[in-house]
């Protein structure tokens, strides 16, 4: 029975991949059915922190590929299996934390220190992150964070969250948005009910307050925020805040609150650059369990160049296609998926073109570009070659590398990241590329 069980659970997992991606994680394989009866599913989960993902984000599709694979309509039950004694015992104080302390556990499982990628843009307010989770209330005390959206702000913010609650399981850590602080405040105006809203948000060991700026030009929620502010900070309690400007940048927002915001330490996150986008997306895809190719990770990170958010949402989209065609992921496909078709001009150029154009335009040899030297007057123009054969034609970086004296793919590849750096810090070498670019393209 156990082995019947464990297929059907594998089967399920499978199903779940494959036609819902955007939800799969790779520690979804670290939950194991526990029972199947009366059309009641129960897994065990060895992270408490995956429990409230499980329950608020995955049940639908979990339900939807038990029936797909069993035929029946299945309900899903998750269950803590370090406290649950495997024998149908629910853990009911667990699940009483969950409903009346909603707030303190609302935390994405994927939201760690380990899963965020660090680089110049984000490593003063990952380090101010870390040591606020190691020693809360002491270190930076306000800590605010500022920056455009899909920057990794709530990541960094939610990681804190999740190694304080691994230090002290006990801790009250109030995480929300400030809009939802907003409401609390008014619902509770309304109904007589601010002692309850004080006790509520002035009792707890962290605040932590997801966009902030959302009390600009609330007069009252401001005065309300003031006063809780000082209330926590005076009980050296830790308080973290985000919004997407400094504090100083808030509209209509009281001088004292941008006074006492500005006190702790206030750090700006600014957008990836392209190695660290390459690394976000590696995270991402090993998160998911996914194993694209390197150009396909190449070539998302040279077409998104906003945020986080939309990096993911570009690798789910991609991965999502190759799912529904049943096949592997290439950079066609991620093409196509992305919405990026080569030009008619441009599925006309070949890598012979491109050599053509570049020995005539640097004088020298076609053997010079194949051979090994690597003195700048030949490693530079044949970095120019491989570049645009990258951006020009269909080929692989494999298929590209062999047109240049048997080189891998690698060599390609950081041919390819050198140019595009030069590019973004040269005007010189700029002009240079477009004006191959057009050369290439109009003949």
């Amino acid at each position: 029975m156990a082995d019947v069980l464990t297929n059907i659970w594998d089967e399920i997992l499978r199903h779940l991949q494959k036609h819902n991606s955007q939800l799969w994680r790779s520690w979804f394989e670290q939950i194991e059915p526990i029972s199947l009866d009366n059309g009641l599913l129960r897994v065990g989960v060895p992270e408490r922190s995956w429990l409230q993902f499980l329950r608020q984000e995955c049940n639908v599709g979990f339900r939807e590929a038990a029936q797909s694979v069993t035929g029946h309509l299945i309900g899903l039950e998750y269950v803590h299996t370090e406290q649950d004694d495997m024998s149908g015992q629910i853990d009911s104080d667990l699940a009483g934390d969950y409903n009346e302390n909603v707030d303190l556990f609302c935390l994405n499982p994927d939201y760690t220190f380990n899963n965020f990628v660090v680089g110049p843009c984000n490593r003063l307010a990952h380090a101010a992150c870390v040591a606020v989770s190691e020693s809360p209330g002491c270190t930076y005390n306000p800590l605010f964070l500022h920056g455009s959206v899909g920057l990794g702000k709530s990541h960094l913010m939610q990681s804190t969250c999740q190694v304080m609650l691994k230090q002290s399981p006990q801790a009250r850590i109030m995480y929300m948005t400030c809009e939802t602080f907003v409401n609390d405040f008014i619902q509770a105006v309304e109904n007589g009910k601010l002692y309850d809203f004080r006790y509520k948000y002035r009792y707890v060991d962290t605040l932590v307050i997801d966009d902030v700026q959302f009390l600009s030009e609330r007069e009252g929620s401001q005065e309300e925020f003031f006063h809780t502010f000082n209330s926590l900070y005076q009980a050296r309690k830790q308080i973290i805040l985000s919004s997407d400007c400094c504090p100083s940048e808030i509209p209509k927002l009281e001088d004292r609150l941008v006074s006492r915001f500005n006190q702790g330490l206030v750090t700006r996150i600014d957008k990836p650059g392209y190695e660290t986008r390459m690394a976000i997306l590696h995270k991402k895809a090993s998160l998911r369990s996914i194993d694209p190719p390197e150009e396909v990770i190449s070539f998302i990170a040279r077409k998104i160049d906003s945020n986080t958010r939309e990096l993911e949402g570009a690798l789910t989209k991609v991965h999502g296609l190759a799912m529904l065609d049943d096949g592997p992921i290439t950079l066609e496909l991620a093409r196509q998926a992305l919405g990026e078709e080569p030009t008619p001009a441009h599925r006309q150029i070949t890598i012979s073109q491109i050599i053509e154009s570049i020995t005539d335009h640097f004088d020298i040899r076609l053997s010079d570009l194949q051979g090994r030297r690597r003195s700048r007057s030949i490693a530079f123009p044949r970095q120019i070659c491989m570049y645009l054969a990258r951006d020009l034609t269909g080929h692989s970086l494999e298929e590209i590398g062999g047109y240049f004296g048997g080189r891998d793919h690698t060599t390609v590849l950081h041919a390819y990241r050198n140019i595009d750096k030069l590019c973004d810090h040269d005007e010189n070498v700029r002009r240079l590329v477009n004006g191959l670019v057009t050369s290439l393209t109009q003949h």
